[in-house]
């Protein structure tokens, strides 16, 4: 009988894409011609083809001179690779360390031959294990290539469900204020401020150099080294060049996002660096060294221009390191540093939040109605106001779509969180889990708020808010203060402390942080106060005192002013409406209120009005008077600006009893 097809072994009739590749039998090679064999011999050369490369080949803008060549690319990573190599030198030798860009886990066909090294040569009279290896440069990736160093070598590092990259900093889950240096010279002797209440603690050249030292033989010891060469600063008239050293896949992603990113063509003609970074914070400090008091230092030496962190890893030394370099740098050019957030309306109408934790800082100049400008750090100079950072560090804890949906809408691929706790299988993020820290962070490029206005760049600021969260109960939900009423409120940086912020509280306290920012300030705080008053003067600013905190009595009696009001307040701010209000003096503060508000009720903007109790009202409102005035003894002998009388006048802003 005669067999099928099938029977026969031909199955190409069920095969809708023509006849299969039969099998050659006997001594021939078995394979399959369907498809074109790829273009590689091996597994190295196949990767080599999966990427390609987005170097520029463009000449240097500027780095010919008439009649030379133009220097392109393979010079342009030479002169890097010199410059990176110039960082990390020693200080107790002539050259830096053989220096090679790439990952050292990558490797290529012809990887001798292709990557770029720069190695310094000098005679040299001894020599060590790591003048003989190479330090390799992880310069400049993406958030992609960092993600992947990151989950490969990083313990405690993964991705979320919305694509950001969790990670954990360690033992140090915030700052380390007490370990911060600042090396006192010559210079810096007479300028910055020193001594009770100033957030300098003083160190010698030598120390510095012991611990930049370490940290450097730190770095040079690693197989690689992340280098990351970004600006601080959108106002490009006076942008500051930056160089973050670290040894972190974490570190480089979040200096990444909090830093401005130069395009190919700034990061070409980038050069030398005007401060440089040294993060080697998974090394700790040498406790036997003159001034220090723990294994953690941050050093700050500004005649070299440089940081070093040992023995913390959390992030944030680096973003507020930076911070305190430019409350050093912008005042000699006469651009005022600020401590604040800002936004724009359409209109172009600027406003500046100060306020410290807890007051509604971020939650306030976040608005959906107007541009944000920035969320942290500004500079006021003779163009207006412009953000210093590229990206926003916010706070995580207790974080839901509903109270901050900006927030929550960043947290997507290319976002750092800090030390967050994620479920195990389905990597969703419980920010109400507070088992590493209630400090959790989230570090994002500014460009993933929505309406941010890119570049972060503004006109000269209408209104100046100060916000307090007033746990007495006395402040007025808002008063309009004159020049010296907002020197006053500014030098002090009020708010205060309620039971659950702080172990060990059981009732309010009173908490003053000078320049809303007095862990970062440089300068005495005066020198801020009298630039913050003759830029307010010279281009119309009017300040205003906010309360977000309690109103009808003391925390624990009273009720905290509603939110909705908080904003329709600072709405007529912006419109310009409350400035048309009649207004009255209060005792003792004798700030300016308004009589009534449209849509607030006007009993609540009189603060006495709102106690039952007059006597215990008249008595915590004497209460914070004294503080404030305790307080601001410390600032009594300093002047205040260039005019003697400011300073009189600023004093007598204060409460009088």
């Amino acid at each position: 009988m005669a067999m099928n097809g099938a029977e026969n072994g031909d199955f190409s009739r069920f095969w809708p894409y023509g006849k299969a590749t039969t099998i050659q039998t006997q001594h021939e090679i078995c394979h399959d011609d369907s498809t074109p064999p790829v273009k590689a011999q091996t597994i190295y050369e196949l990767q080599s083809l999966q990427t390609k490369k987005t170097t520029p080949t463009a000449p240097i803008i500027g780095g010919a001179q008439d009649g030379e060549k133009p220097i392109f690319c393979e010079e342009r990573q030479k002169q890097q690779l010199q410059s990176i190599s110039w960082s990390l030198a020693s200080l107790t030798r002539d050259t830096g360390p053989k220096v090679v860009k790439g990952d050292p886990e990558r490797k290529t066909a012809h990887d001798h031959h292709r990557r770029h090294h720069y190695h310094q040569h000098a005679p040299t009279i001894s020599i060590s294990d790591s003048d003989l290896k190479f330090t390799h440069v992880l310069y400049n990736l993406s958030p992609a290539e960092l993600y992947e160093q990151a989950i490969k070598y990083e313990k405690g590092s993964l991705i979320t469900s919305t694509g950001a990259l969790a990670t954990l900093s360690g033992a140090k889950t915030g700052r380390s204020p007490r370990d911060k240096r600042v090396v006192k010279d010559e210079t810096t002797a007479d300028e910055l401020w020193w001594g009770k209440g100033s957030p300098n603690i003083e160190m010698d050249e030598h120390t510095f150099l012991i611990n930049r030292e370490r940290a450097v033989d730190y770095l040079c010891s690693l197989d690689k080294v992340f280098v990351n060469d970004q600006f601080l600063n959108w106002d490009p008239n006076h942008r500051i060049k930056v160089r973050i050293i670290s040894a972190r896949a974490y570190h480089s992603l979040f200096m990444h996002n909090m830093c401005i990113r130069p395009t190919s063509e700034e990061l070409d003609d980038f050069g030398t660096p005007d401060f440089t970074i040294y993060n080697a914070g998974q090394f700790p400090c040498n406790r036997y060294t003159h001034y220090m008091t723990s294994s953690t230092s941050i050093d700050l030496n500004l005649a070299r221009k440089e940081m070093v962190i040992l023995g913390s890893q959390y992030a944030g030394e680096m973003k507020k390191g930076l911070f305190s370099i430019m409350h050093y740098l912008m005042p000699k050019h006469h651009i005022l540093s600020l401590h604040s957030g800002c936004n724009m309306g359409r209109e172009g109408d600027v406003a500046l939040f100060f306020g410290l934790s807890g007051t509604g800082k971020t939650t306030l100049s976040t608005d959906p109605n107007r541009y944000l400008i920035g969320d942290d750090e500004h500079c006021w100079s003779e163009n207006g106001v412009s953000n210093i950072e590229g990206g926003c560090y916010a706070k995580c804890v207790d974080l839901s779509e509903e109270k901050e949906p900006d927030i929550w809408n960043a947290i997507k691929f290319g976002t750092v969180l800090e030390n967050v706790v994620v479920d195990e299988h389905t990597r969703e993020v419980d920010y109400c889990d507070k088992s590493v820290t209630e400090n959790t962070r989230a570090a994002y490029p500014i460009e993933y708020i929505t309406n941010a206005k890119i570049p972060c760049a503004a006109p000269h600021p209408k209104n100046v808010i100060l916000l307090a969260c007033d746990a007495f109960g006395v402040l007025p939900p808002v008063s309009k203060l004159s020049f010296a009423q907002t020197m006053y409120h500014f030098i002090s940086g009020y708010t205060a402390l309620v039971a659950g912020t702080e172990d060990g509280i059981k009732e309010p306290q009173a908490t003053f942080s000078a320049c809303f920012g007095a862990a970062f300030i440089m300068y005495h705080p005066t020198k801020y106060a009298g630039m913050l008053a003759e830029k307010m003067k010279k281009h119309g600013a009017t300040g205003w005192l906010v309360n977000t905190g309690w109103s009808g009595g003391s925390y624990g009696l009273g009720s905290r002013i509603k939110l909705a009001y908080t904003r329709k307040i600072i709405d007529m701010i912006h419109s310009g409406t409350l400035l048309k209000a009649n207004y009255k003096r209060t005792e003792v503060f004798g700030l300016e209120i308004p009589s009534e508000v449209e849509g607030i009720p006007s009993d609540i903007l009189d603060p006495v009005n709102t106690w039952s109790d007059k006597k215990a009202y008249k008595d915590n409102l004497l209460k914070l008077g004294s503080l404030f005035k305790k307080n601001f003894e410390g600032f009594m002998n300093y002047k205040i600006g260039s005019d003697s009388e400011l300073a009189e006048e600023i004093l007598a802003a204060g409460p009088i009893f």
